[in-house]
């Protein structure tokens, strides 16, 4: 499984499409939640995903300071095989292209809260009550490096 790291204008057109697929598969489709995937902050964003031949398996973004939160953060977390450790992995990729991107001393995040355990495993903590996003439950949560 392969990784790799883009900004917006290094994806191509089938990359991009591969991932808001994937993305409004899972978000929109199968979670029954309509919403506005495409929110403005993809530009900004740098792009992390897992692709094996079969194609895009994992994906994430991670935001700087300021675009949607106070510290970059890390979104749009997406796996199409799911247990077997891509979003462990992904995420802990994340959290490095945070650091070595964007000089990351704190990284945050919004966890659906059923995918809790996941960022947990990750070293992030829970740092706010839950709230709805969008109908759904989430959490804020924070890994301070």
């Amino acid at each position: 499984m392969e990784l790799i790291t883009k900004r917006f204008d290094e994806l191509t057109a089938a990359e991009l499409y591969e991932i808001i697929k994937l993305r409004v598969d899972v978000f929109v489709v199968e979670q029954s939640c309509p919403y506005p995937e495409l929110d403005g902050h993809d530009q900004n964003a740098l792009h992390l995903f897992l692709r094996d031949e079969g194609g895009i398996e994992a994906y994430l973004r991670v935001l700087p300071a300021g675009e949607t939160l106070d510290t970059p953060a890390i979104g749009r977390v997406v796996v199409k095989k799911r247990r077997i450790g891509l979003g462990t992995r992904l995420v802990n990729e994340g959290v490095a292209a945070a650091v070595r991107v964007f000089g990351a001393k704190e990284i945050k995040l919004e966890a659906q809260v059923y995918a809790r355990g996941l960022y947990e495993k990750c070293g992030f903590e829970q740092s706010s009550d839950e709230f709805l996003e969008d109908g759904i439950p989430h959490i804020q949560m924070t890994l301070k490096l």
